[in-house]
């Protein structure tokens, strides 16, 4: 049945449609700002200021249960919720997923706004030493001047859900083999791609897994192949605060840019062609120039990428005591690798500043999931519910979940003994772009002689084309100086195993008997490799991944390729052995979701998966005698002038001079970044920050630290998030960087 008639087993109705948004005429915006609401003329009010979010982050359909009107209704929201329950009609039709980002439509032609943040790869591979895109910023004066954001870069809208749980799920339980499970699933789930995509070559179809694998959602996505770069305001805005302010509040970020999707004439999805046009869209937001004000209702819609709420106390308590360290460690040292290269020759130091970028966030991400779970209350009410599962598992009649919640015990403690080695060799075979190029060639070359219909999953005919665009965008980002640093630093770590736990070391270095393994030979072994290695030749591997055959992998004297060759078998056995665990967890980790639902109520958001989300809550400060905006004028008392806190001259002049317009709140002063009780993670960058009547008022980018800890144990009083105000946003287009095109395609009308 379709997704809109299915919520957590039970059957509620689509919520009504709306008409897709129109575009407005081009419109002057009234330097008066509305008054606010007072609590006399808002009697809602109070209950705002005394809201304290629960948590959620909740697919479109689950917006129809009772209790999010209810709340809609405390909270003095007009909008009815079941208006945002169907991801096909308006306003949810305008959000739209990138690669690991979440954007928005805000014109019919096509404009995209996303996170700054979220345009680095495109920026980077349209720099060039004397032209650096990621410092400078980029402007398009007209579309045709507008350039590709890269081969890989792709811009997902989405056509249509349906629930397939039962299709892929139904009779499983009755195959004895875990292993020949997982492969009837797999089997299952190509198949209903395969009857998706068949004939419809811009759709590109997948099946997303929700409550730990207990429902199953076909997704159909119209896959947009041209996207192009349109505006990027400099670093000095983009990445105002840098690393010093990441996961900080105030925050004075301008983090926000534009993309513009593109199809063929024929309006179809189509390959980077410079007689394509650009694609209309459904529907689109309206930007909304009036600003919002403390405690006002706010609300996200993105792809959220990934929580472990669902997981159990003992998965959590061995994150904490091992997973989250240990990953600290690894990123605090491919970090030091990023900032070694910073002053590089060439465009090393280019993609060293972008890779730095990335370690540093996810670094300090999970330095505060880490702090967080372990101050205050968060594992001991993680460790309270988990009882109140197996407490609910163990009443009569709920023999079933009993011992599923047993197994799932057992399999959690058996992946754990190997869970560092498992790690280690997964971080070898996966930092260097030319040994994973390597590994995956040869995989393709291992399904390339199997049926289609039978090859593993990602390696299909279906596969090739993604496959394809991915190496192109290596070619753009590949830099072997940053490249071998990496897989240096993944094969020392590996070095500290017992030898029984890293026999794949030696097999993928070539290594003699005789030879002792220690960082001389690493090093003497990647220099030979990186030397005489013709992968990074794009051609050498289009072909490859395209025809490449055993045979002619096995005749290779490609460093990297003989040595994918050399651990081949240990990769297939390793992929077998997470195979049988993978078809064993099918079985049991559902059900410990099932019961958890069961304690909580029904109220039970899936875990985040990269699938559309809704979330909604207030505009908040951590303290009611705080003020949840930042303004302009703190961006010039906070200027040093050098990087971080560089604000290019023109900013800080019109600062001084407070040539805000109509950009000004009602105090004068312009709003830069806002606080909200908002539940998002990775992946909602980029996020359409909504007001009550679904108009676009701000960007999501970060959040504070204090409460990032909620990815795997909610709490709503630390919880803050850090969004773009649009009146920033547009303050900077028009009066900074001549953006004026863009603000008349978005129904706006330059004024400074």
């Amino acid at each position: 049945m379709k997704l809109g008639a299915l919520l957590l087993g039970l059957v509620v109705a689509c919520g009504g449609k709306t008409p897709p948004v129109q575009p407005e005429p081009a419109r002057d915006v009234d330097p008066t700002p509305p008054p606010r609401q007072t609590a006399e003329a808002d009697p809602a009010l109070a209950a705002r200021r005394a809201y304290e979010n629960p948590g959620g982050m909740w697919m479109p359909q689950q917006m129809t249960l009772p209790g999010h009107a209810e709340a809609f209704r405390k909270l003095g929201v007009k909008l009815d919720p079941k208006l945002l329950a169907d991801p096909l009609a308006a306003p949810m039709n305008a959000i739209v997923r990138l690669n690991g980002c979440s954007a928005s439509f805000v014109s019919p032609d096509g404009l995209i706004v996303t996170n700054h943040h979220c345009v680095q790869s495109a920026l980077q591979v349209n720099s060039k030493p004397d032209r650096n895109l990621v410092e400078q910023g980029f402007l398009a004066k007209t579309r045709a001047e507008e350039p590709s954001a890269g081969p890989a870069e792709r811009v997902f809208v989405a056509q249509a859900f349906t629930d397939v749980t039962e299709a892929v799920r139904g009779g499983l339980e009755a195959i004895a083999d875990p292993v020949a499970r997982k492969e009837e699933a797999e089997r299952r789930i190509k198949q209903q791609l395969a009857t998706c995509e068949k004939d419809r070559p811009g759709i590109r179809c997948n099946v997303a897994t929700y409550f730990r694998g207990g429902m199953y959602v076909l997704i159909e996505e119209l896959e947009i192949r041209d996207v192009r770069l349109v505006y990027a305001p400099a670093r000095s805005i983009g990445n105002y605060g840098g690393e010093i302010d990441n996961w900080q509040w105030p925050r004075h970020t301008g983090d926000f840019s534009f993309y513009r999707a593109y199809v063929g004439k024929d309006g179809k999805p189509a390959d980077y062609a410079t007689d394509n046009v650009p694609y209309r869209p459904k529907g689109f937001l309206k930007v909304s120039d009036e600003g919002l004000a403390p405690n006002d209702f706010v609300m996200i819609a993105g792809f959220p990428g990934r929580t472990t709420r669902t997981k159990t106390a003992l998965e959590v308590k061995h994150d904490v005591e091992w997973y989250y360290p240990y990953y600290i460690e690894l990123a605090k040292q491919r970090y030091a690798v990023a900032e070694a290269h910073l002053k590089a020759a060439g465009e090393t130091a280019i993609k060293a500043g972008v890779l730095k970028q990335r370690v540093q966030n996810g670094l300090e991400k999970t330095e505060g999931v880490l702090a967080g779970l372990t101050r205050g209350d968060l594992l001991e009410r993680k460790a309270k519910l988990d009882r109140e599962t197996k407490a609910w598992a163990a009443q009569p009649g709920h023999e079933r979940h009993k011992a599923a919640l047993d197994k799932l015990e057992q399999l959690i403690l058996d992946e754990q003994r190997t869970a560092r080695a498992d790690y280690d060799r997964a971080v070898a075979f996966s930092y260097s772009s030319l040994l994973s190029s390597a590994l995956s060639i040869t995989r393709w070359a291992e399904e390339r002689t199997k049926p289609d219909a039978e090859r593993k999953a990602g390696y299909q005919q279906r596969d090739l084309a993604p496959a394809l665009a991915a190496q192109k965008q290596l070619t753009r980002q590949y830099d072997a100086t940053l490249d071998r640093a990496q897989l240096r630093l993944a094969l020392v770590r590996a070095l500290k195993l017992p030898a029984a736990e890293r026999a794949w070391l030696p097999l993928l270095l070539g290594a003699k008997p005789s030879q002792k393994l220690d960082e001389a030979l690493i090093d003497k072994t990647l220099d030979a490799w990186y030397r005489t290695s013709t992968l990074a030749d794009e051609k050498l591997r289009l072909e490859l991944v395209e025809r490449g055959s055993k045979a002619k992998l096995a005749a290779s004297k490609d460093p990297f390729l003989r040595a994918a060759q050399r651990v081949w078998k240990v990769y297939v056995a390793e992929e077998k052995r997470a195979d049988a665990r993978t078809g064993e967890l099918m079985l049991v980790a559902p059900l410990y979701a099932d019961a958890m639902r069961e304690v909580l109520g029904g109220l039970l958001a899936p875990d985040a998966n990269s699938t559309l989300r809704i979330t909604y809550g207030t505009v908040k400060a951590f303290k009611p005698s705080d003020a949840p905006f930042t303004t302009a004028a703190q961006i010039a008392a906070k200027n040093t002038g050098k990087e971080p806190f560089d604000a290019p001259a023109p900013l800080l002049a019109a600062v001084q001079a407070k040539a805000y317009g109509p950009y000004a709140g009602a105090d004068g002063e312009l709003p830069v970044d806002l606080l909200s009780d908002l539940d998002t993670t990775g992946g909602n960058s980029g996020s359409a920050v909504l007001d009550d009547q679904a108009r676009l008022v701000g960007l999501n980018f970060d959040s504070t630290i204090e409460g990032v800890a909620s990815d795997v144990v909610f709490d709503g009083r630390m919880v803050r998030k850090i969004h773009v105000d649009v009146r920033y946003m547009l303050w900077v287009m028009d009066k900074l960087d001549g953006a004026d095109m863009l603000l008349q395609e978005m129904g706006l009308r330059p004024r400074l």
